[in-house]
């Protein structure tokens, strides 16, 4: 059991360099959406294995036994490997529990202020300009939703390079690319390795929104250029929007410039092995999960007396 229940821990180590070669390999849509899923699939099964753990190792001591209403103490293979691993379990899952609470109130704190800024201002459509000697742009989540810009944004790019920005930050509303950034960051909290997998989920939503910013403008090399000056302007400036709500000038910059000037083409047969192998792990963790899970189950039930050894 306990055996089983580690494997979705170590496999999340080991996903990292897959989710990058995915990332690289398949279109930017499909990488967001194999990315994120694979993500959530890992930390839901990372979380129960290391909530079965703790369990398991609580059950080894006759006072809790008692509060589960056990007729014994839970039997395990070896108090020198299970009582370690529980209690490396319990640190864990509580660091996690705090850092994802903290992360919570942070985020919805400069989400209500956000929303806030844009409701004094008036918006012309979807556009709200703020007044702000900082540079910035960003796609506001939210109903309804907003584009946010400042005025010193604004000055930092010529007509058609704001048009450019505008197509994308409309990309990320209309796709939807704050849920995913909202599950890549809970993923995060689940597991360290996942943190990773978050970093390939935002720019995989950046590149998203910038092929569908170049199919509607019509010229990549323009996105390409908007994205890269409105970086250069807001690189040194303080920003309080929310983690979860994307920006053209975030990410690495150079990577999504290179993407949007790079000749059209690809390896199918290559990224749909990519993604194989990072959807094989994914699977297997959740399997794994679920079976030492399982076993858990069955081995308190036994020592509930509900079931023959």
């Amino acid at each position: 059991m306990t055996a089983l229940l580690l494997v979705p821990l170590i496999l999340s180590f080991l996903v990292p360099r897959p989710a990058r070669w995915t990332l690289d390999r398949l279109a930017p849509a499909t990488a967001l959406q194999v990315l994120t899923a694979s993500a959530l699939a890992l930390a839901g099964a990372c979380v129960a294995a290391l909530g079965a753990l703790v369990l398991t190792g609580l059950l080894t001591f006759p006072a809790f036994a008692a509060l589960g209403e056990l007729i014994h103490p839970l039997h395990t293979p070896s108090d020198y490997l299970v009582l370690p691993a529980a209690a490396a379990a319990t640190g864990v899952l509580t660091l996690g529990a705090l850092t994802l609470a903290r992360s919570v109130f942070r985020q919805a704190r400069a989400l209500r202020a956000a929303r806030i800024q844009a409701g004094r201002r008036p918006a012309a459509g979807d556009l709200c300009v703020v007044d702000s000697p900082h540079p910035d742009a960003y796609a506001l989540p939210g109903r309804p939703h907003r584009i946010v810009v400042t005025t010193a944004m604004l000055r930092s790019l010529q007509p058609a390079e704001r048009e450019a920005l505008f197509a994308h930050e409309r990309a990320h509303n209309r796709a939807g690319h704050h849920y995913f950034l909202a599950a890549a960051e809970l993923a995060a909290h689940c597991h360290p390795a996942l943190r990773s997998v978050r970093d390939s989920v935002r720019l995989a939503a950046e590149r998203d929104a910038d092929e569908a910013a170049a199919s509607a403008i019509g010229d990549r090399r323009l996105i390409a250029t908007a994205i890269a000056r409105a970086a250069l302007a807001g690189h040194a400036s303080p920003s309080t929007r929310p983690d979860f709500a994307p920006a053209a000038a975030t990410g690495p910059v150079p990577q999504r410039v290179a993407a949007l000037l790079a000749p059209a083409g690809g390896r199918p047969r290559a990224a749909c092995c990519t993604a194989l192998l990072l959807v094989a792990c994914a699977l297997l963790s959740v399997t794994a999960g679920t079976a030492g899970v399982v076993d858990f189950h069955h081995e308190v039930e036994i020592a509930q007396g509900e079931n023959g050894p």
